[in-house]
């Protein structure tokens, strides 16, 4: 087959940040010379997300004095395999559209509700939950699988004995076995920190917690408090975690949930003073083969040289999630005319940009997805061969044949000082098999706008709460 070259000028409408392999960081004046970076370009034929090393789950135990965990992606942790690149993105494609609909409906002003925790589980057969760590639980520890999750609070964990459990990879975790194990008192501070009332009272007088998601699925259990071993660092002690005797749902093996979100209940908050009320971490790609990337604890005092850092917005009424205020974005060396507002988080806890790890896909408000699509399309004009959608993915091209392909910048930029990221084209297209790549953008059905991990995929992110700021990179992994 012959070899072409073609050039795109894309026109990539992106909500806020997470997305770069060799991003360029910006901020104030130095954004006004995004017009000199205008185009990558990329080989169709080698383009997969750049794979870090991979150690052992927990051989990132201690970074710069703080601890740290390998994140893993599902696929790599169980080895799962599949026919074919579409096959994997089609499994992909389905657990994020529950996910996505879940926060949708989660975050809307007319549908937000007291229900702790983020939608964890998809409802179909895979189950969700696409990035994990390996934590010791209890003194001996057990090693456990927990999800991560960056829009829920409670930790948990599925505890024997059990009265409805699902499947896990590992055995269950059994409290009579741990010398740390101590029940929390019904009536307790830490009981009635449990948010939305998600707490009452075992016949034992201890402190019962129930956490239900979108899906029907839920853990019940009791609340103790229990040490908490990241690798070979020093072990937590007092950690609140929820004790799971009845727990319903697929959760791809896991054991049980780690909660990263901004409540006092996730393992950020409780951590306090130790942490910082900070955590950074790496997303690596995606499939069985990928490396791991890195979940650290803590402030990095040294943060590099050409990070930038963007104001984190906070939705009174779901404090859990992370919001960052997107101002305008940036193709090809040019700012894109959007409405002003687009991107903003209204005072009744409407749209605004939330940066979830269980999302993949990002979404967009449908007035700016069909501006991105519209856009993408008419600067790419007829040079390249259209093909049908995927699944949620409808701007799709078949590459197969081409030896370069010329891609435009994406820039976003944030608050009154103009601070710019300008991404790659490997965070902005996915490949589906058979040489056909897609944007890996999506239409919301709400005014809620979703950053994906596909975006976050390669960069450094510091999230601090303490502080009230997300930092961007530049380090890659």
């Amino acid at each position: 087959m012959a070899m072409h070259a073609a050039a795109i000028t894309t026109t990539l409408l992106l909500p806020v940040a997470f997305l770069f392999v060799s991003a360029v960081i910006m901020s104030g004046a130095s954004a006004s010379s995004l017009s000199s970076l205008r185009f990558h370009y990329i080989d169709p034929r080698n383009f997969t997300m750049a794979a870090p090393t991979s150690p052992s789950p927990s051989s990132l135990s201690r970074r710069d004095g703080r601890p740290s965990l390998a994140l893993l992606h599902r696929d790599a942790v169980f080895g799962r395999t599949y026919p074919s690149t579409r096959h994997a993105m089609l499994g992909l494609a389905a657990r994020d559209g529950a996910r996505a609909q879940y926060l949708q409906r989660r975050l809307s002003p007319t549908t937000m509700t007291t229900e702790v925790g983020s939608e964890v589980v998809s409802g179909i057969s895979e189950g969700s939950g696409e990035y994990f760590v390996r934590v010791g639980v209890g003194s001996p520890p057990t090693e456990q699988y927990l999800v991560v999750d960056s829009g829920s609070d409670v930790i948990w964990v599925q505890c024997r004995p059990c009265a409805e459990c699902y499947q896990q990879a590992d055995p269950l975790f059994d409290p009579a076995g741990s010398a740390s194990f101590a029940a929390v008192p019904c009536g307790s501070g830490v009981c009635r920190t449990l948010p939305g009332g998600s707490s009452d009272c075992a016949d034992s007088g201890a402190c019962r917690y129930q956490v239900s998601y979108g899906d029907g699925s839920y853990t019940q259990g009791v609340l103790a408090m229990e040490t908490l071993t990241f690798g070979d660092s020093t072990p937590v002690q007092g950690v609140a975690i929820g004790c799971g005797h009845r727990n319903r749902g697929l959760f791809v093996g896991a054991a049980g949930l780690l909660g990263l979100g901004w409540g006092p209940m996730s393992l950020v908050g409780q951590l306090g003073g130790a942490a910082g009320g900070a955590f950074s971490y790496c997303l690596a790609s995606r499939g069985a083969d990928a490396g791991a990337g890195s979940l650290v604890f803590g402030r990095d005092d040294a943060m590099p040289v050409g990070a930038v850092w963007v104001p984190l917005l906070r939705n009174a009424q779901e404090p859990s999630f992370y919001y960052v205020g997107l101002t305008g974005l940036g193709v090809g060396g040019e700012r894109l005319p959007l409405q002003d507002g687009l991107f903003d988080l209204t005072e009744d806890g409407g749209g605004g940009v939330v940066l979830d790890t269980g999302t993949a896909v990002t979404r967009l408000p449908p007035d700016a997805y069909a501006a991105l699509r519209d856009a993408f399309a008419d600067a790419v004009g007829g040079g390249l061969p259209r093909a049908p959608g995927v699944s949620l993915l409808d701007m799709c091209y078949d590459l197969s044949g081409y030896a370069s392909v010329r891609v435009p910048t994406v820039a976003l930029h944030f608050g009154r000082d103009g601070a710019a990221l300008t991404l790659p084209a490997r965070n902005l297209l996915v490949e589906m098999g058979g040489g056909v790549y897609c944007l890996a953008f999506a239409a919301s059905a709400s005014g809620l706008s979703i950053v994906g991990n596909i975006q976050q995929q390669g960069i450094q992110i510091t999230v601090d709460s303490a502080t009230g700021y997300v930092g961007f990179g530049p380090t890659t992994c």
